[in-house]
């Protein structure tokens, strides 16, 4: 399912103009394109993550938090703004032409296409941790990509309206 999300992205890209790309409403608010940042880098954290659980052969049996338990029982994020501790949420790349965000998407989905064969069939009992969501296995992570892209559509949608209002 990761894939058909980011399949979307891209198709979505194709629509916006560089201008579209980089305008902010605001100084708080990032742009399409710091939005399209964001779920790349975070992606290919999480892949980095799922390849940490693929490469290890020692079971983890702790688990989620509370919060990771809710997330994945819930199967997404919830729909509310998120905004991480400062110190963690340092603004996102706001200059890539609409031709590299394709191209970094590319890549992630072709990296996410040769992990997705290796994850159904890894050992759930090794885990890497994430600050938020506590132990996950491969599959947690491989899903949570899925889920932190999804979320994001609400972003993109609101990012549109501000294009719009702008007249941009």
């Amino acid at each position: 399912m990761a894939m058909a999300v980011l399949s979307q992205f891209k198709e979505d890209l194709d629509g916006y103009t560089e201008r579209q790309l980089r305008y902010q409403a605001a100084a708080d608010v990032w742009s399409i394109g710091q939005m399209y940042d964001h779920i790349i880098v975070v992606a290919e954290e999480y892949a980095d993550e799922i390849e940490r659980c693929l490469a290890s052969r020692e079971a983890q049996p702790l688990g989620k938090t509370e919060f990771g338990d809710r997330l994945f029982q819930a199967g997404g994020f919830p729909p509310i703004k998120i905004r991480l501790p400062d110190e963690m949420n340092q603004p996102p790349n706001n200059t890539d032409k609409r031709e590299t965000l394709e191209r970094r998407l590319d890549e992630l989905s072709s990296r996410l296409s040769r992990l997705e064969p290796l994850v159904r069939s890894a050992n759930r009992d090794v885990k890497a941790r994430h600050g938020g969501f506590g132990w996950l296995n491969d599959q947690e992570w491989y899903d949570l990509i899925e889920m932190h892209t999804r979320h994001h559509l609400r972003q993109q949608a609101d990012l549109e309206r501000y294009l719009m209002g702008a007249g941009i």
